[in-house]
This record gives C-alpha cells, structure tokens and sequence, in this order.
C-alpha cells in the first residue's frame, strides 16, 4: 500500500514514525535478547534483570522461582505464581509452584496446583510420577495411592521404578492385589520379583497365586528364581507346588516329577534347564559333560562325563528331589564307564539337602562295556524332605581320568509297611 506524502512535512512525519518504529523494534529485539543471554546464566541476579527486561516470560519467572525455592521459599512462590499467571497450562510450573507450597506448610495451595498440574497434563506420565512424589512427602497417602494406581496400569519401562516407589508408600500384599495392581502377567511378574527382593515370603505366595490365576504364559526365569529362594528359604513343597503350577504355563510339563519317578529328565532326553528341579550343573575345565544320543538306554540318549585328571569333590551335576518324610525309596540308574583311573571312584549318592546328612550312596560306578545298574533302598527321617542327588567323587579331591555315561535315573517311593 502506498501512502502519498506531498508535503515536506508530511515526509518528514512519516520518516520519523519509521525511525521510531524500527527503534521500537530494535530495542525490543535487544532487550529479548539480552535477556536470554541473563537467564542463561541462572544466578538470582541475572534471572532478576532477565524479568524485568522481559516481564511477560512466563519461562524466566519460572527459573527464577527456581533459583529462590531453597533460600527464599515466599520469593519463589511469588515468582510461580507469576509464570502459571501468564502460562498456566505447563505442568512443570504447577509442579514446581506446589513443592514450594510444601516448602512453605500452605497444604491447600499445594493441593490446588498438584490439581491443576495434573489437569495441564493428564496423561503425561511424568506430570503423575513428580505429583505423587510431593504428594509423598507432604503425607497425603490417599491422594499418592490414588496416583500410584494410575501409573502402575502402565507397564512400559517406567514400571520399573514405580512399582518400588509405590510399595514404600503402602507395603501391603492385599492392598496392591485388589486395588493397585493391573491384571496383567508382566506386572505381576515384577511384583513377585520385588517381593521376592524383599524377602517377603508370605506376600510373595499370594503375588504368585494372582499370577497363576491368569492363565497366562509365564516367564521361565521368573519361576525359576521364585523356586530357588523358595528352597533357601526352607520351603521345598511350596518350591515344589510353584513348579507343578507353572509347568503347563511355561511349557515345562515333561520336567514334572510322578509318582514312576521323583527324579526329573532322569533319561536325558530334554534339555538340561540347570534350574529348578531339573539336572544343575557347573562348568568345570576337568569335567566335560554333554548329551550323547550314540549312547542310550533307558531313552534316546544319555549324559557323558569325561574327566581329564580333575580333582573335584562331585561331578559338578545335580538335581533337587522332593520327597515325604518318614518312608521309603528306591533309587536306580543305569552307567557305563570307560577307562576309569584314579583311587577310588565316582558313585551316586543322595543327602539331606539343608543339612547334608548322607542318606544313600551306590558302590563306584567302574569300567564297564555294557550298560550296568545300580540300585538300592533307604528310608528318610521325619526331619527329611528335600533330597539332593549327585554323583560324588570318592575320596574327595583325588584326581580322576575317563569317562562315564549315565542314563535311566530313578527314584521311586516304596509302599508303606503295616505294623
């Protein structure tokens, strides 16, 4: 658009009001940026210049607010209050605007900004995690409980942290069980997995019974950690009791025992788990143990152990046997040895697993070019029921050479005797 200026005065107007414009420009451009090289630096001084060059920054009375919140709690809440004023849909300002509440004792201005945080960001994870926190700290257990379960029905990477943060607020199994928890495998997995660093025994119980209850896939790992702290802690039935629930949910059902045979994978014909109450092994560089499918007796392979001059104390391979107290048992299997040196032999022997009290031990397992049995009867005690089988080195620590294969191992529970 053109403006006609015919008179000298009237271009002398004009070009005044263009030099004031661009100087009005010019100057606001400065201040602006002058201020954010201030606020840049974050000292109390400099976000105050940064303010008062541009007082309508909702961002700069933030960090202000900020830099004050330690020291001078009432200059921070004033600078809050000024940046929700003139921004009021960041969450972060709402938040920071109700921690300097607590700061400050004001309970009901801490409530009003926790609100109106969560309302400018109602599905931010964040804006829920750091609203639960102040709420935490300020002692109000319903309105974090109330927050908790809204953040534990996600379980993306933030469960992880928030599963913990949630149990210190209310450490209560029935509590998160019928309020908390989503019903949902994984969550429930990290669930157990905290009880159980918790040493929470009885509540890890009821976290497992929820899991089973879903029907769903478990994770192998899962039950075989639940499983071993079960048989540290001295409870082999419910160890036992986890892995028959867990069988048909992990696809673990040929690793169950029965009544034909308390020893699971006893032919070999599975994989080896190292886990639970299947065969456990450590590595060792004397003992070379594999499963040979070009020897085999009782199924389609069987397990070899070459020793190359080890001195060990067993073969380094076993297995956990839930049994009853007070009865009978009868423990077979089937070997063949090849070129076996070395005092005294290797042979099977069953133990009180907590206690180590030796309850059965076969003769040495020596050389022989046809596939052998072994056998034999033992009775438990009343204190027994957990067994752990092995194949034992004797004498202990005696260097050893050859090579063995086993295959057909069993244990079976004999009838009761009437008096």
């Amino acid at each position: 658009m053109n403006i006609p200026a015919k008179s000298p005065a009237s271009k002398t107007f004009l070009l005044i009001s263009a030099f004031f414009f661009c100087f009005l420009c010019l100057g606001f451009a400065c201040c602006q940026y002058v201020a954010s090289i201030l606020s840049g630096r974050n000292d109390p001084i400099s976000l105050q210049r940064a303010v008062r060059l541009q007082p309508l920054n909702a961002e700069y009375r933030y960090r202000l607010g900020i830099s004050d919140s330690l020291l001078n709690p009432e200059a921070a809440a004033r600078s809050f209050r000024a940046a929700v004023s003139l921004n009021p849909y960041r969450a972060d300002y709402w938040l920071a605007l109700a921690r300097d509440y607590d700061l400050l004792g004001n309970t009901e201005a801490q409530d009003s900004a926790l609100r109106n945080a969560l309302k400018a960001g109602p599905t931010d994870p964040a804006v829920a995690w750091n609203a639960a926190n102040v709420y935490f700290s300020s002692g109000n257990i319903e309105a974090t409980l109330a927050l908790c379960r809204q953040m534990l029905t996600d379980t993306g990477p933030a469960f992880g942290h928030t599963l913990p943060f949630c149990w210190r607020v209310a450490p209560d199994v029935d509590l998160f069980i019928s309020k908390l928890m989503p019903p949902q495998t994984d969550a429930y997995e990290s669930f157990l997995n905290l009880l159980v660093s918790k040493q929470e025994t009885d509540g890890a119980a009821k976290a497992w019974a929820q899991l089973v209850s879903l029907g769903n896939p478990i994770m192998r790992p899962r039950v075989f950690e639940y499983v071993n702290y079960l048989l540290t802690k001295k409870r082999p039935d419910s160890a036992m009791q986890v892995w028959q629930q867990a069988a048909p949910l992990t696809g673990l059902s040929g690793y169950r025992p029965s009544r034909d045979n308390l020893v699971v994978n006893g032919d070999f014909s599975l994989p080896v788990l190292k886990a639970g109450f299947d065969w456990v092994y450590q590595k060792n560089s004397r003992v070379v143990l594999a499963l040979d499918p070009a020897q085999h007796y009782a199924g389609n392979r069987s397990l070899s152990l070459s020793f190359d001059d080890a001195q060990i104390e067993d073969a380094g391979i076993h297995q956990f046997v839930f049994v009853r107290p007070n009865h009978t048992y009868k423990f077979s299997a089937n070997f063949k040895a090849q070129r076996i040196e070395g005092a005294g032999g290797i042979r099977f022997a069953l133990e009180d697993a907590y206690t180590g009290t030796p309850l059965f031990a076969t003769d040495n397992l020596t050389d022989t070019a046809n596939w052998k049995q072994t056998s034999g009867v033992f009775s438990i005690g009343p204190e027994t029921n957990l067994l752990v089988l092995r194949l034992q080195r004797l004498p202990a620590g005696d260097v050893i050479k050859g090579k063995l294969w086993i295959d057909g191992v069993h244990l079976t529970e004999q009838p009761q005797q009437q008096p």
